[in-house]
């Protein structure tokens, strides 16, 4: 969570950071934490059942996604490139499955589970020159 709020106060409008890992990995409570990090005051809810929430009361709108259910595709239909360029920041769990929506550049997230409850390693990588400066911001390579 206290990664994901150092990231929320970074990231700008128009950026995506894409999460992946086991159910219960963490990908909500980092939203959570980035969702403080772009002052947003509402609470956090993982997306599973709606595809994707908006909060918009914060210093930009985040779009929470979660497109598990898109597997089989119709990712091109749900307008994902309006999100991605749009003025908000959007969140995407299970990004695989729209992979092919995805812009150039982006943030990837993997959680991965410890041996040790509630200790998670996450990984991260930059996929271009934005975030890879906002890696340098947060520490690089550090485990949490």
């Amino acid at each position: 969570m206290q990664l994901g709020q150092q990231i929320g106060k970074l990231v700008m409008a128009g950026d995506v950071i894409v999460l992946s890992g086991d159910l219960g990995a963490g990908k909500t409570t980092f939203t959570k934490g980035l969702a403080l990090g772009l002052e947003i005051d509402e609470t956090i809810k993982s997306p599973t059942f709606t595809i994707i929430r908006e909060y918009q009361n914060g210093r930009l709108p985040l779009y929470h996604m979660d497109v598990y259910r898109l597997e089989n595709g119709g990712g091109s239909d749900l307008g994902l490139e309006e999100y991605f360029d749009g003025d908000g920041v959007s969140v995407v769990e299970w990004a695989q499955f729209v992979a092919d929506e995805l812009p150039a550049q982006f943030l990837e997230v993997r959680f991965e589970r410890t041996e040790i409850d509630d200790v998670r390693r996450l990984e991260l990588i930059a996929h271009g020159p934005h975030f890879e400066q906002i890696l340098q911001q947060v520490g690089g390579n550090r485990e949490q």
